[in-house]
């Protein structure tokens, strides 16, 4: 039995913990925080609830076309639509500032598992490599500042985006492309994700072992779950066993 070389994760309510939130009131926040940003920059913005109405039906539309056609989109090229239709002159990096002005409203509702940094110290310590599979429209850069914030970046060299690379799981395509970039073929490696769907499917069909991550589990095993665990501090046991046996 070869020891397992690597471990990829899911990132969200994975790595990073969410609470329930209600998505139109959240985007709210986020419509308003970049709002009141271009109004003091001096945009010429129609009234704040049209302003609203409209990036949120163009976000909603561009996910769900996203969905049909089973590719990714990446909500940076809908704030660059936004800034050439009110003439807002901005480079690459105010941007990337403007999309973080959307996002940062959502980190008042996340967290990170207590015993998580002591998690991944020890499988960095045994010298296992890391890295990130995410499904999302969030710009990458924007989730990296996001981790780099709750002092988990330094951990994940290899970070997949579906916003970057443009497919989602459970696409096998990304599971390949974080195995390459961490040089390891998918025997040597585990998948630890939150959903069955995406995360269990998209890397059994990868050929990587599979652990569910699910706080409120039964005793009942999920079939397309190698492991299931309930905290993040239970992952070390399953990878470190491994090496030994």
């Amino acid at each position: 039995m070869k020891p397992y070389q690597a471990v990829l994760f899911d990132l969200g309510d994975t790595l990073v913990d969410f609470e329930p939130l209600d998505t139109r009131e959240l985007f709210r926040l986020s419509a308003h925080s970049s709002y009141d940003f271009l109004l003091s920059a001096g945009a010429k913005l129609p009234d704040f609830e049209s302003f609203f109405r409209s990036q949120y039906r163009g976000l909603r539309w561009s996910y769900l076309w996203a969905k049909l056609r089973r590719k990714e989109f990446n909500s940076i090229h809908l704030l660059r639509k936004l800034c050439r239709k009110i003439n807002y002159p901005v480079d690459e990096d105010g941007l990337y500032e403007l999309a973080w002005l959307w996002y940062s409203p959502l980190c008042d509702f996340a967290s990170v598992e207590a015993g998580l940094p002591a998690a991944l110290d020890q499988l960095r310590e045994r010298g296992i490599r890391m890295g990130i599979v995410s499904n999302t429209f969030v710009p990458g850069k924007t989730l990296d500042r996001h981790l780099q914030e709750v002092g988990l970046l330094e951990y994940f060299p290899v970070r997949i985006y579906s916003s970057e690379v443009g497919f989602r799981k459970p696409n096998r395509r990304i599971f390949e492309l974080a195995l390459q970039q961490l040089d390891v073929g998918p025997e040597q490696c585990l998948f630890v994700g939150d959903l069955v769907k995406t995360d269990m499917v998209g890397a059994r069909r990868a050929g990587m072992t599979t652990v569910l991550k699910s706080p409120f589990a039964g005793s009942k095993p999920n079939r397309l779950a190698h492991h299931t665990i309930r905290a993040m501090s239970e992952l070390p046991a399953i990878v470190l066993n491994h090496q030994t046996s």
